[in-house]
């Protein structure tokens, strides 16, 4: 493959010439001396992002508002089953902890991927039937009478890209099972968020944790380092779905013209640590509105680190983020609520993971 420049990635800025274009058509429009190999090498390699986020189909579609990331060396490799940690399961409902790098849900403009497309780049609400089918083979002991004798058993796959090398008729024993742990998500995370995660295992038990949320029963705090010191307060909004540049915002209160697009947004912020130019704060949601703490934060002037679509602001300037962060940093660090069936008080907390621990301390340190 052709060199791609001496830095270790390089930006795509799309426009819109490029709207309902495919990925591997506006890298190759870009990229004139790039072979079509090439340019799908680089896709099937993992050396593309969308929005900050891995892609690896090329003929995925694209909008004018997209960045196209073009990195030297490959990304690490998709999340699998086995990379998703089971916080808490009953037969009602499971908390997970989320990595980074997976949608959580479909996208309604997604709903008629073909099956090949699907598994090539699962979410997490397809890829947690899986996880959890790991997580009670670990859980399974022998019982006191069984042959202690270890036994050779049928290896479970950690994605659905490797259910093509699986025989036709264990193929479909595998699957009667996973239908059975089928989830609901009834909520959802950004894709380059991580954190804790609810799912409900029946329909009923969605319907009521839904109505959670609805009428904020349900304990939302994020943890999230920013530029800048801000305050302990609360922001309060309209949000948009098209703010005037085609990305998601507050409507001015100057605006009186209905939006059919438009929520009210709560957020609460509670500063934890200062660390140099930056902090470490606590957001708490009240409405869980699409992208809501990121625009909250960006428009008090507190970006958060590692933002890549709010960093631009509506009238077109740009704040600049030096803060090195490996992706956004955002986790949800808390989920509380009450059991939709026993009542009991649930509340689970997740650390930092690994990616944004190790940028953290070094964060702290230089500061």
């Amino acid at each position: 493959m052709k060199p791609q420049n001496p830095e270790s990635f390089q930006l795509i800025h799309l426009d819109e010439s490029d709207e309902g274009s495919v990925l591997e058509r506006v890298i190759k429009k870009r990229l004139s001396d790039w072979s079509w190999g090439d340019v799908r090498e680089s896709i099937r390699r993992r050396k593309v992002q969308v929005n900050g986020n891995l892609c690896l189909d090329p003929i995925r579609k694209v909008t004018h508002k997209d960045v196209i990331k073009l990195w030297n060396e490959s990304l690490p490799k998709p999340i699998e089953a086995t990379d998703i940690r089971i916080a808490y399961v009953d037969e009602f409902l499971v908390v997970v902890e989320k990595p980074a790098g997976i949608t959580s849900v479909r996208h309604f403009e997604e709903r008629n991927l073909s099956e090949k497309r699907r598994q090539l780049q699962p979410t997490l609400e397809e890829l947690v039937p899986l996880a959890l089918m790991h997580y009670f083979k670990r859980q399974t002991k022998p019982r006191d009478d069984q042959d202690p004798t270890p036994k050779r058993t049928k290896r479970i796959p950690v994605s659905p890209r490797e259910f093509k090398d699986i025989r036709s008729e264990e193929r479909k024993n595998l699957e009667h099972k996973l239908k059975r742990l089928n989830v609901i998500a009834v909520h959802r995370l950004d894709r380059d968020t991580s954190g804790l995660m609810l799912f409900a295992r029946t329909p009923s038990v969605a319907q009521s944790l839904i109505e959670a949320f609805k009428h904020h029963r349900v304990i939302r705090k994020y943890h999230a380092v920013v530029h800048g010191h801000p305050q302990q307060q609360t922001i309060e909004s309209t949000l948009v779905r098209d703010r005037g540049d085609g990305h998601r915002g507050s409507k001015p209160p100057s605006i009186d013209t209905p939006d059919a697009t438009e929520q009210h947004a709560i957020t609460h912020i509670r500063p934890i640590e200062k660390i140099g130019p930056y902090s470490l704060i606590e957001c708490q949601l009240e409405t869980g509105r699409t992208h809501q703490i990121r625009i909250h934060l960006s428009e008090a002037g507190h970006l958060l680190c590692g933002d890549a679509i709010y960093c631009k602001r509506a009238d077109g300037s740009i704040d600049k983020d030096s803060s090195g962060a490996p992706r956004q940093a955002l986790h949800s660090a808390t989920l509380a609520f009450d059991h939709p069936i026993s009542s009991e008080k649930l509340e689970f907390k997740m650390p930092w993971p690994a990616d944004l621990h190790r940028w953290l301390t070094k964060l702290r340190q230089s500061n």
